[in-house]
């Protein structure tokens, strides 16, 4: 295994593309209504797809900003790796649901559509009875990720890039704290529902991802090449001690246990998802095609002909045109930002008590595609 840690070289893609598959998995046994056990729902919720998303989200878009902070070709950026790929799969979705026998003919759709295109994801009434209710169901994340990278620079204002904040932990234990407020309070009314479709609830997560990649924790003896204790550990903890914990208290702990996990993945073996994927990143448009795919199969009642692997085999097929074709050749446009590096030798920011010892932070290095 190799031992000298290089932030660029990591597992994310892959990771995300698990995240993506588990969302799928999830989405056809709730929303085709396959029977499934209690075991295999817990099996189901070890890696939660949106929480996965978001945690890396704000690793690595985290440690874009920070190489360059030029506001203009930050969003420049960000649009060029989310729009393409969101509009081509709303235009596909139009056009699969129109052959399916509804007409956007109508004003409600004159309205829908361009919110759409701009990533205001929503339900219009008149798609409100098709498939399962929702014309596709997984983009409202996509909402809620455009709401962090606004906020991303925000928070920059309050936390220097070059210096420790502990307005950052702050900044954590404030949104931890609305998410609990969200829970506790929550009633089935619109109020609450367009709270959950915004970064209120959320945004803890991704600050979780901007802090591990601020502290550099992927440098950390305790986290490098160490993501099979860290698995066996967040494996543990979810299967046999979730019962004896307070279920908000638990959801708190796992998805900071669920972080750690990650990163540590991600920096294990960390050649793994060059050599699976070859710089192939599907994950994507895996999350953004499958919701599609299944309210079509309830719509046109093909839910008795259908399982789970033909489903996948769809989505990944979509997903692998989308890339090709779209995504990949807008990514390729991104302007590139300074590639600062630093000192791997440098043990003092290395880990994560490091972090919080430690007066100064190195820039942060070059990193992924995002």
């Amino acid at each position: 295994m190799e031992q000298n840690p290089d932030f660029r070289v990591n597992n994310f893609d892959l990771l995300r593309l698990l995240a993506a598959t588990e969302v799928i998995v999830d989405h056809y046994f709730q929303h085709l209504n396959k029977p499934v056990s209690a075991f295999g729902l817990k099996l189901f919720d070890l890696f939660p797809g949106v929480p996965v998303f978001f945690i890396i989200s704000g690793y690595l878009i985290s440690a874009s900003y920070e190489r360059n902070p030029d506001l203009k070709q930050y969003f420049r950026n960000r649009i060029l790796r989310i729009y393409p790929g969101l509009w081509a799969c709303i235009i596909f979705s139009v056009i699969v649901i129109a052959i399916t026998g509804v007409s956007f003919l109508n004003k409600q759709a004159a309205v829908w559509f361009p919110a759409q295109l701009a990533g205001l994801i929503y339900t219009p009434g008149f798609l409100s009875n098709y498939g399962f209710g929702s014309y596709n169901g997984s983009l409202w994340s996509i909402t809620v990720e455009l709401q962090f990278y606004v906020l991303l620079p925000l928070c920059y204002k309050l936390v220097p890039k070059d210096k420790i904040n502990y307005l950052l932990f702050g900044l954590l234990a404030l949104f931890i704290a609305c998410f609990v407020w969200y829970q506790v309070a929550y009633n089935d009314t619109g109020f609450f529902k367009l709270i959950g479709l915004s970064f209120i609830p959320h945004f803890y997560m991704f600050l979780i991802g901007v802090i591990f990649q601020r502290s550099q924790i992927y440098r950390s003896p305790l986290i490098y090449n160490k993501g099979l204790y860290w698995l066996v550990a967040y494996i543990a903890l979810n299967l046999f001690f979730s019962s004896y914990i307070d279920p908000l208290v638990f959801q708190l702990h796992y998805i900071t246990l669920l972080g750690f996990c990650l990163i540590s993945l991600a920096y294990t073996a960390p050649r793994t998802a060059e050599r699976l994927l070859h710089g192939n990143d599907i994950s994507y448009g895996t999350y953004i095609y499958h919701g599609l795919i299944l309210t079509v199969i309830m719509q046109e009642h093909w839910v008795k002909n259908v399982n789970l692997f033909e489903v996948m085999m769809i989505t990944y097929a979509l997903a692998c045109l989308s890339w090709l074709f779209i995504e990949k050749r807008f990514i390729r446009m991104k302007k590139k930002t300074n590639k600062l590096t630093f000192d791997s030798t440098d043990k003092k920011s290395g880990h994560f008590m490091g972090f919080l010892k430690s007066k100064q932070l190195s820039p942060a290095p070059q990193t992924t595609k995002e």
